[in-house]
């Protein structure tokens, strides 16, 4: 029997989802308590990766079992899980179904203080602002669905098969103040470090280190740069992902409140 969980995780203590041999990890953690609950391996499919310190508000992962779930799963879970990681809901599946290979869309949030906050600074990534040029950025940010190959903007492209990307939405937003931002965006899938990059080359155009042309050069694969410093991992979270035959809305928590003032 398949079940999907919906779980979030706070990754600021977390090497990233995937299991790592040196590393503490979203999924190794799920697994060991997994491995409490039936007395037996559970080997555990995420609906995709999140590096180290991301975090997520929505999560999709499966599981199979032998027999049907007899007990309040969800329950066990949240008892013995550590407080940074929470399961939200076990949804019985048919067995082909598939957490990471049948997503249609995934939807990433990054979050931008342009000023120092002790109670977000774990939640939110902390810049400077030497004048915004929020209208350059929101040019910039609408070039991303113009655009379907993002090998330029990649960690080691090379490892992948092609590096196609659908981009569905990408949109930027500021507060009435100026001192936050939330730059989000959906896509079908996401190449390593994608989102945060594409802060990276907003961020390089507010500042006034790249002009449009240039960044529509990158975009096309027309230039070639050097790999940038991505952002900070602390303001990014998978937020949304979406199935042909499941969409569960996000929970409320950190990342919803954070979108308050920037929708």
């Amino acid at each position: 029997m398949r079940y999907f969980l919906h779980i979030g995780y706070d990754g600021t203590n977390y090497s990233g989802w995937q299991r790592q041999t040196d590393a503490a990890s979203v999924q190794e953690t799920i697994e060991q308590n997994l491995q409490q609950i039936f007395k037996q391996c559970i080997p555990v499919w995420g609906c995709g990766r999140t590096d180290s310190g991301v975090h997520a508000s929505q999560y999709m992962l499966h599981i199979n079992l032998y027999e049907d779930l007899l007990f309040d799963l969800k329950f066990r879970l949240n008892k013995n899980l550590p407080d940074d990681i929470a399961v939200y809901d076990v949804i019985p599946m048919e067995d082909g179904q598939h957490a990471r290979f049948d997503a249609t869309s995934r939807t990433y949030d990054y979050f931008i203080n342009f000023y120092k906050d002790p109670f977000l600074k774990k939640y939110c990534s902390e810049y400077d602002n030497d004048g915004l040029d929020f209208e350059s950025m929101q040019r910039a940010t609408a070039l991303f669905t113009k655009y379907s190959d993002f090998k330029s903007i990649c960690k080691q492209a090379h490892l992948y098969k092609n590096t196609i990307c659908q981009v569905t939405d990408a949109q930027l937003f500021i507060s009435d103040d100026q001192r936050r931002l939330r730059f989000t965006i959906t896509s079908n899938r996401f190449l390593r470090g994608m989102v945060r990059l594409c802060l990276s080359f907003l961020l390089k155009i507010e500042k006034g280190e790249m002009t449009l042309e240039e960044f529509e050069h990158v975009l096309s694969n027309k230039t070639v740069l050097p790999l940038i410093y991505t952002t900070l991992p602390n303001g990014l979270y998978l937020s949304k992902v979406t199935y042909p035959y499941l969409d569960i809305a996000e929970p409320l928590g950190m990342c919803s409140s954070l979108r308050i003032g920037l929708e």
